[in-house]
């Protein structure tokens, strides 16, 4: 339910939705042009938005940004907005359908005029949509600022954005559904199921579905990680006795991943966006063109050819990223010298410290790894922009394979190494224990201490701020303060890096925790630390994300189940390395190779029938799927029959009806 905002100030008279910040010294003329397009009707691409002046707060006016401005919109233009975004709620029979304003009525919570059938997360994300679309029309540049060109079609946002000259633009928070969502997620340690369905209510699909798989996934961990336990206890010494648990490792990575599958689509129908993934896709902000029109759906957007972004992806994109595989190798080359010097050290002469020294090779490659991680995804990000693709969905499958393949080998091709060239399980063991423990650590700094030190670091006024936030819980802040406030807090990134750092824990268990048992263990407390630490930082750390009605984890899910097929064979290749099986093939390590092979390519084979046979989408809900498609059907066959049981046609002219 909305609230309105509290009275006093400059406050505007509509419910504010979106914050925009403009920088100080942005042209009035650039501030009047970007108003009047968020106010003008759709009709003259306007967005048909309300946008209010924030007042000066309780800081000196001299102090503060003018250029603050709150954006809303009408009960009617946000319901129209909700047919526009496809949007799905619950209709009456209780099914979830796509609303419709000629048949808002039929909806289960929409009452007299519609107040409070959309959340405020939902009406954010319409806002947002709206804003986004956005496009220029006959200008050439930015009115008052010649150095940021236009071109038909370019988005408004964007633009203003990589100029400078929009600073921020970011929802604000509700602070008593705030305040309730924190004390259950994360203000008292209790042994519970995280409560997916209040956080999709306030911050939308995407985050409530990570949250889902961190859960699950953490879940899934405990019966390997109750199995490690007791097998390092009491095999700690003896490195190559791991037959047992690579074959379990086998079926664990398979089976995970089918039964979330159907979990996640279970709760994708629940929230009403398992039909979205069909829909018809728009082209993203950042996509730029020569204004054409689209010929599905006959709309004017941007249009850019094909061929350009695939010389730009074979030409640029790969030759780089095959560069940084290079440079990746060659460090890691580098950190087996200091390795192999750190044991000719210790063989020397052994004692503690070149007991210790033994490690800091190690430490020292995790640290490079996590560095080159970093300075490569930037790269990427810039690459993936620069290639100009038009669709969203298209701009994260290439953005994640370029960081899944560079992080890939960055990560697991030492480890790789040590296992099958150099078939040293002492040291492969160590080198997993040191790469898993370190890369926690630093993911935890860096994601959870690391922004909330930064925010109260950053100036002395932030410092007040921050400080005064806490009367945000005992009393009611005037509505400036509140987005003064929020406007300083550091911004959410998304879930790309968060489901990156999953897919490499996922991989360090699934590819060699049979050699290092207790890998499941760290990464069931990783995880359970990264519950309460996402959460703080999602409520007190961050400003609020727009929502994201998605459906599923999107490309993830193939980048995980690609994993779990390199894990089948991993740990095929390490059960036919052990000294066990070798025994059974003293006499030709030929026919050891064959039979392996053998034994890989038929569980391939059985994961693959598994994942046939295993439906994704639960049976019951594929039965309520088809039902409402058939009533959908029926309602058609009747509005035909009432009209006197003829097909539409188009209407002809009369030379036509004369013909």
């Amino acid at each position: 339910m909305l609230q309105e905002p509290p009275a006093g100030g400059a406050a505007p008279a509509f419910t504010p939705l979106v914050v925009l910040e403009l920088a100080p010294d942005a042209r009035e003329e650039a501030v009047a042009w970007l108003l009047g397009r968020i106010r003008d009707p759709q009709h003259q691409g306007g967005a048909e938005l309300l946008v209010g002046q924030l007042g000066p707060g309780l800081e000196a006016p001299e102090k503060t940004n003018p250029n603050v401005f709150l954006v809303g919109a009408s009960r009617e233009r946000l319901l129209s907005g909700a047919e526009d975004v496809g949007l799905f709620k619950e209709y009456g029979d209780g099914s979830m359908r796509g609303f419709t304003c000629a048949n808002k009525l039929n909806f289960k919570d929409f009452k007299g005029d519609g107040d409070g059938f959309l959340s405020m997360a939902e009406c954010q994300y319409i806002v947002k949509h709206e804003l986004d679309n956005l496009r220029a029309k006959d200008e050439s540049h930015v009115p008052g600022h010649s150095q940021a060109r236009l071109y038909p079609g370019k988005s408004l946002v964007r633009r203003l954005q990589s100029k400078g000259i929009l600073v921020q633009m970011f929802p604000l928070h509700e602070r008593e559904e705030l305040k309730r969502l924190s004390f259950s997620w994360y203000q008292k340690v209790k042994f519970a199921f995280q409560p997916l369905d209040d956080i999709r209510q306030y911050y939308g699909e995407g985050q409530a579905l990570y949250f889902g798989f961190l859960e699950y996934f953490t879940l899934a961990l405990l019966p390997m990680a109750l199995v490690g336990v007791p097998y390092y206890l009491f095999d700690w010494e003896d490195y190559d006795k791991y037959v047992v648990f690579a074959a379990f490792n086998l079926v664990w990575c398979t089976v995970i991943l089918e039964l979330w599958k159907r979990f996640s689509a279970s709760l994708a129908f629940r929230w009403g966006t398992l039909s979205r993934k069909k829909a018809f896709e728009e082209p993203r902000p950042g996509f730029h063109g020569v204004l054409g029109f689209n010929p599905v759906t006959g709309r004017e957007e941007p249009v850019y050819p094909a061929a350009k972004r695939h010389l730009r992806v074979y030409l640029v994109s790969v030759p780089f990223v095959l560069l940084c595989l290079y440079l990746s190798l060659y460090v890691m080359m580098v950190y087996f010298q200091l390795e192999g010097w750190a044991l000719t050290l210790h063989d020397q002469d052994p004692t503690f410290w070149t007991g210790v020294l033994l490690f800091i090779p190690s430490i020292i490659y995790a640290v490079v790894i996590e560095v080159l991680n970093l300075v490569y995804r930037y790269a990427a990000e810039f690459l993936t922009e620069w290639e100009n693709h038009r669709l969203e969905s298209s701009y994260q499958n290439h953005l994640v394979l370029k960081v899944l393949v560079f992080n890939f080998v960055n990560c697991f091709a030492s480890l790789f190494y040590i296992a099958f060239v150099m078939h040293d399980m002492v040291l492969l063991r160590q080198s997993l224990a040191t790469l898993l423990i370190t890369s926690q650590i630093l993911n935890q700094v860096m994601e959870a201490f690391l922004p909330y030190w930064l925010q109260r670091r950053r100036n002395k006024k932030t410092l007040r701020r921050v400080q005064r936030r806490r009367l945000l819980e005992e009393q009611e802040l005037p509505l400036e303060e509140q987005v003064r406030l929020e406007a300083d807090m550091s911004t959410y990134l998304g879930t790309f890096d968060d489901y990156l750092e999953l897919f490499l824990l996922f991989g360090y268990v699934s590819l060699f925790s049979c050699v290092y048992p207790l890998a499941a263990v760290l990464v069931v407390l990783n995880n359970v630390t990264e519950v309460y630490s996402d959460a703080f930082k999602m409520c007190r750390v961050f400003k609020r994300p727009f929502s994201d009605p998605a459906a599923n984890i999107g490309v993830w899910q193939l980048a995980f189940e690609a994993m779990s097929v390199m894990a089948v064979v991993t740990n095929c290749c390490l059960i036919g390395m052990s000294p066990q099986v070798r025994a059974f093939f003293t006499e030709s390590e030929t026919q050891l190779i064959l039979w392996t092979v053998a034994i890989e390519h038929g569980l391939l084979a059985l994961k693959f029938i598994l994942t046939f046979l295993i439906p994704d989408v639960p049976k019951h809900i594929q039965i309520k799927l088809a039902r409402h498609e058939f009533e959908s059907l029926e309602a058609l066959k009747k509005k035909w029959r009432r009209r006197g049981g003829k097909c539409w046609r188009p209407r002809r002219s009369e030379e036509e009806e004369d013909h």
